[in-house]
């Protein structure tokens, strides 16, 4: 949404969500670029030729984040920030690596990239964190380190996320990651194998880290549909193991998938009979009235009856769910004001 370059189509999508009965929502707070001209909307310019790193402020940069929180506020929304991506879209871990000659394994403990991320963590915080729209700043959407030790990723959110808590002790600081688990039992596959560098056990541990994140993608893993009910399950127990919230903040099935609604209301009554706190599907979509179509397959789109279905029905069944009193005290002691 912060990426939508008209606010007629920021207002009606944050009007949409509101209507839907939903109270949070994941918007991305980062959007970075070596080139300036590889996107329509871009926060940071990373410039590999001049060697500077600056903050866009003109109207195709930080005010598009802007708009989105105000539309925010405006719609009692309250907003997850994620303010680093992985993955290439939209800029992400390789613009730094770029600019600074680091690698995506690198990344993590490369100190001159870490200290351009601090400083662009640090005028997001300052910039939005008076705002009542801000549920959670988060590290990085999906972070992965391939083939690195475990300790790599969690040494860096826990230096991060204490960062962040200096900066900003009132409101929730997140992960991001997919939740991945480890295990020596190999028939478990790729999911609890740590091959991607995450330990989720480990990084719930995090003191400065105030819930733990999920995502979940069964087929794109190697699994089926029915096994991501088992996925929910496992990390509902951690939650009920160290009594911190655990919120499934990505989850979706293809819209080619014939039997979709199914599949999620299946997923959904999983959490609502787990110790699940909440969960954010993959990804709200409407018709905008500029025409933009920024949606992949997974989109839900408002008006129709699969999302009456799976979305409204669902954040009725969730906004009166209860988890137990040990997940749910550790969210409550961190209210965004």
């Amino acid at each position: 949404m912060s990426h939508l370059t008209s606010d007629d189509d920021v207002e009606q999508a944050m009007s949409q969500i509101a209507d839907s009965g939903l109270k949070v929502t994941r918007v991305w707070a980062f959007g970075n670029t070596n080139t300036g001209a590889d996107q329509p909307v871009y926060f940071q310019f990373l410039d590999t030729t001049k060697k500077t790193i600056t903050i866009n402020n003109g109207t195709n940069g930080i005010a598009r984040l802007d708009a989105a929180v105000a539309a925010a506020e405006k719609h009692g929304i309250q907003l997850v920030l994620p303010m680093l991506n992985n993955w290439d879209d939209l800029g992400g871990i390789n613009t730094y690596c770029a600019y600074f000659g680091c690698t995506h394994e690198n990344f993590w403990t490369h100190a001159e990239a870490q200290k351009a991320y601090r400083d662009y963590v640090t005028f997001i915080v300052n910039r939005y964190k008076d705002s009542p729209a801000i549920f959670s700043w988060q590290l990085c959407n999906e972070p992965r380190c391939q083939n690195c030790d475990t300790s790599v990723i969690t040494g860096w959110a826990t230096e991060l996320s204490s960062f962040i808590k200096s900066l900003d002790p009132k409101h929730r600081v997140s992960l991001g990651d997919e939740g991945w688990l480890c295990s020596d039992d190999t028939s478990l596959g790729y999911a609890y194998s740590c091959s991607e560098g995450i330990d989720f056990e480990a990084n719930l541990k995090i003191s400065t880290l105030d819930y733990g994140t999920v995502h979940m993608y069964p087929i794109g893993w190697g699994y089926t549909y029915p096994w991501g009910n088992q996925w929910i399950r496992d990390h509902a127990a951690l939650a009920l193991k160290y009594g911190k919230p655990i919120v499934l903040e990505e989850y979706g099935v293809e819209s080619t998938t014939s039997n979709r609604t199914a599949v999620l209301q299946q997923w959904q009554q999983t959490i609502i009979d787990s110790d699940i706190a909440y969960d954010s599907f993959w990804q709200f979509g409407t018709n905008f009235p500029s025409g933009a179509n920024p949606y992949d397959d997974y989109a839900m789109f408002y008006g129709t009856q699969e999302y009456q279905d799976v979305v409204i029905d669902h954040a009725q069944a969730i906004s009166t769910k209860a988890v137990s009193t040990a997940a749910r005290r550790r969210a409550s002691s961190h209210r965004s004001n």
